[in-house]
């Protein structure tokens, strides 16, 4: 099977996936509600859309084609407030977080989907571990080689894309000591992690060739990579973010993603090189289990810094980038954050100290997700 050609988007475009936890309203354990779901929003117009996941108690939205992040805010908002109400009506809540605090894996259900079906075959029980939650950015990219040199650049802020983003802190009843577990469970998947290292769209076709060839890998959908180049969009696709506990978070860091891209595609301020996945592995595991207050080894020097601190620097060098893409906002919700050592993994564990009790937590993380949706909305 031969490697499609990537098709063309407009540079810095922006597409957003969210994967989220359907749980019921009484213990607030993960229920299996997505057909449900599925059959009422499908009812609802809306921008991108919603489709199910590996498990029957989770849900995927997406956005359609966005040039900014505040286009993938109205877009994010319009379809939340239609979950939220689709959920009152069924008596469950969504939310969100990279892993759900206490479910038990084994209690899962495969969504009825021959591709599902497929994987669960293929994975045993990974398939239902796999409840976790992720969410996804696209950013449009003018050409296949422009993709492959973006994502290899964008590959020194994976350490900061977790840290931002990580709402994983529990699992099975567990505090894990990390901030994102979650991504530990993508690791057991045999081909996650890292891209090769290819600058070329010729270069990379040699290589998906020889994958091919194996057996091991009939198309792109079977790479679980931190970031992918995803050639039927136009885009790379960075797949390391936990969901957010809001859309407005969600939204912020889509608008870093832009700010960082728009950096590379106009300046490219630096060449990336094999040698910089020497310490990838060590700052991704880093942010998974200290997030903000991880130490980041710089590729290029080998110098070891507080990872807070890179990300601000980070964020001041591309201030002039985010301005220029109207994401000064999303910048501005994100470096306050760091400023105050702030993440979702924080406010989960702050309210765990304060509750004691993992499902009234989920009942206060469903009702930051619903920003500002009240039951008086419904119809």
């Amino acid at each position: 099977m031969s490697l499609e050609t990537f098709h063309k988007s407009a540079a810095l475009s922006l597409g957003v996936e969210l994967e989220l936890q359907l749980v019921n309203t009484h213990d607030y354990d993960l229920a299996p509600y997505a057909e449900d779901m599925l059959r009422l929003m499908h009812k609802i117009p809306l921008p991108g859309s919603v489709v199910p996941e590996m498990t029957s108690s989770m849900i995927e939205i997406s956005t359609g084609v966005c040039n900014s992040s505040s286009e993938v805010l109205g877009q994010l908002s319009q379809i939340r407030d239609a979950l939220v109400k689709s959920a009152d009506k069924l008596n469950i809540a969504v939310v969100g977080g990279g892993t759900h605090p206490f479910q038990q894996w084994h209690e899962r259900r495969i969504y009825d989907k021959p591709r599902f079906r497929e994987l669960s075959e293929l994975y045993g029980y990974l398939s239902k571990q796999f409840t976790i939650f992720g969410q996804h950015v696209h950013v449009g990219c003018p050409d296949a080689d422009s993709a492959l040199l973006t994502l290899h650049r964008m590959s020194r802020y994976i350490p900061h894309f977790i840290a931002l983003s990580a709402s994983s802190p529990y699992v099975q009843g567990q505090d894990t000591a990390f901030d994102s577990a979650r991504l530990n469970s993508v690791f057991a998947f045999p081909l996650s992690g890292r891209a090769p290292f290819a600058l070329t769209w010729d270069d990379f076709k040699v290589y998906f060739e020889k994958m091919t060839r194996t057996g091991v890998v009939k198309s792109m959908k079977d790479f679980y990579w931190d970031i992918r180049p995803k050639p039927e969009f136009g885009t790379i696709e960075i797949r390391v973010f936990d969901t957010p506990l809001t859309v407005e978070r969600a939204t912020a860091l889509a608008g870093f993603v832009q700010s960082l891209a728009s950096w590379f595609m106009s300046e490219q301020p630096f060449m990336p090189t094999e040698d910089d996945y020497l310490v990838y592995t060590y700052n991704r595991f880093q942010a998974c289990r200290f997030g903000l207050d991880a130490v980041y080894v710089d590729p290029a020097t080998g110098g070891h810094m507080p990872l807070r601190e890179h990300i601000l620097m980070t964020m001041d060098q591309i201030a002039r980038h985010a301005g220029a893409v109207g994401a000064g906002a999303s910048l501005h919700l994100l470096q306050t954050s760091v400023e105050r050592s702030d993440n979702d993994a924080r406010w989960l564990r702050e309210k765990q100290g304060e509750e004691r009790l993992l499902a009234e937590v989920i009942r206060q993380a469903a009702q930051r997700f619903r920003g500002g949706v009240t039951h008086t909305q419904l119809p």
